[in-house]
């Protein structure tokens, strides 16, 4: 492509798909972009770098007609911009065919892989790159704070991004990540997931054997120690391998973790010999095991152990991952972007160590692919069980799932009950809101897991509250 060349982003808003369309901006291309919904962050996002979204797909959107146009993943046949699209023959390509063309090539990649903890550990690992003087590029696909943009094309020799194990568009249904041929990759960790392209463990289990088969023997793989699925995806490997976590064996081994109020400290062993001791203002466990893989590889591309060091003190979050997205009235509202059983009971187990004795909400909107299934069902329960107080919404578009693959909320609520926990299903974010929220009182802390808008609720709940204070004191 050449300056000026238009591009056309079919599902703009898609975490990844937005931060290509900023790249291709500062690149100097004229960027347009269409979306069923819009929703924050992303759509705050765009609109910052001033990138227009359109809204529904139609026919008029592609007017006048790009040079080429950019297919989001969650786009099929049937959309009225693809068709329009095939009909008039115009350039079609995958996001990260696009990325790895424009702005991979030329650079050593270094992808993040793994069921959980991808978006986390990119950040943190761009941000140890950039508390080392190193400038690097990175494509994440969340907004890491201390950045606030997603993307960032930088002089330096490195380019991080975060490698998707979710197919690329409807042409091309191989992971994402297999686009990027990395010099090195982080893997931290592999489980079931994606059930709508993931047939079973297998499968996904192939996708990352096939991620670690394209890095070079020159490369490096730091991957977690803590699983057997991982094991298995590293055994046969061609380049070095490194391991971290809590086992004795482990080349980057995590010991003494101290979880506080506002921070947690630990202490990395390399090669059975103390290396270092670390700070952050993360919760929970898995976040220290993010924070130590990102060191590994900082420090094996040259950044000093002081550097890292200062780097995880001033690293802020990412939004959407344990966000506090409201304190008001002695209630603290946290967004977390859920979509696994496993993510959610790490996410509820982070927010019990860092408010040990405040009641602990959890709402829950089943909305990814995985989650609206009921492959899932049982660690669905057990992972909300972690909760004081549990809530779940209706599924999102349950329409688009067959009856036989279904999540049943109501089987998980009923399963909660029968095992002592105060569980109930109300269908919508307002039912929730109006429901839920007299009942809260100081101290509570509410996790609202999706992996989408929710209906607003974000923005609503604090609003009620703010309603229902206001009345009681007039009253």
């Amino acid at each position: 492509m050449t300056k000026q060349t238009h591009a056309h982003l079919i599902g703009i808003c898609g975490t990844a798909m937005a931060s290509l369309a900023g790249m291709l901006k500062q690149r100097g291309y004229r960027v347009t972009g269409s979306d069923a919904a819009a929703y924050p962050p992303m759509s705050d996002f765009l609109a910052s770098l001033g990138i227009a979204v359109t809204q529904p797909f139609s026919e008029q959107n592609l007017e006048p007609l790009p040079d080429i146009v950019v297919v989001g993943n969650a786009i099929s046949r049937g959309n009225v911009e693809l068709e329009l699209a095939l009909d008039e023959r115009l350039r079609l390509q995958s996001l990260p065919q696009l990325l790895y063309d424009e702005f991979l090539a030329g650079h050593e990649r270094l992808v993040i892989g793994g069921t959980h903890g991808k978006t986390t550990t990119s950040s943190l690992l761009a941000w140890l790159f950039s508390a080392g003087q190193r400038a690097p590029s990175f494509l994440i696909g969340g907004i890491p704070e201390n950045f606030g943009s997603s993307f960032a094309l930088n002089s330096g020799p490195e380019f991080i991004v975060e490698g998707d194990e979710y197919d690329s568009a409807f042409f091309d249904k191989g992971p994402k990540f297999l686009h990027y041929f990395p010099a090195a990759v982080i893997l931290t960790s592999v489980e079931f997931d994606h059930a709508d392209i993931y047939r079973n463990l297998d499968e996904v289990k192939t996708a990352f054997k096939r991620l670690v088969n394209l890095i070079p023997q020159r490369g490096l793989l730091v991957a977690w120690d803590g699983h057997a699925n991982v094991d298995e995806c590293v055994s046969r490997a061609l380049c070095p391998v490194q391991r971290y976590g809590f086992a004795e064996t482990s080349a980057w081994r995590v010991a003494d973790v101290e979880y506080g109020s506002d921070s947690t400290k630990w202490t990395v062993l390399r090669e059975g010999r103390h290396w270092a001791d670390f700070e952050f203002a993360l919760a929970g466990e898995y976040n220290v095991l993010n924070a130590t893989a990102a060191a590994a590889m900082a420090a094996q591309y040259g950044i000093g152990v002081e550097q890292i060091a200062i780097g995880l003190r001033s690293f802020r979050s990412v939004k959407r991952r344990l966000e506090v997205r409201s304190e008001a009235y002695g209630i603290t509202i946290i967004d977390d972007f859920a979509h696994h059983p496993t993510a959610i009971a790490q996410t509820l187990l982070a927010l019990r160590a860092r408010y040990p004795e405040r009641r602990l909400w959890a709402v829950l909107e089943p909305r990814s692919n995985t989650l609206r299934r009921r492959v899932f069902q049982t660690e669905l329960e057990q992972s909300l069980g972690v909760a004081d107080q549990v809530v779940v919404a209706a599924i999102f578009k349950s329409e688009a799932i067959p009856e036989r693959e279904r999540l049943h909320p109501e089987a998980v609520v009923s399963q909660l009950r029968n095992a002592g926990h105060a569980a109930r299903l109300l269908q919508t974010a307002d039912e929730i809101i109006e429901t839920i929220a007299p009942e809260l009182r100081a101290g509570d802390v509410v996790a609202i897991l999706s992996n989408g808008g929710f209906g607003g609720i974000y923005e609503k709940l604090p609003a009620k509250l703010k309603q229902l204070h206001e009345v009681s004191i007039s009253a």
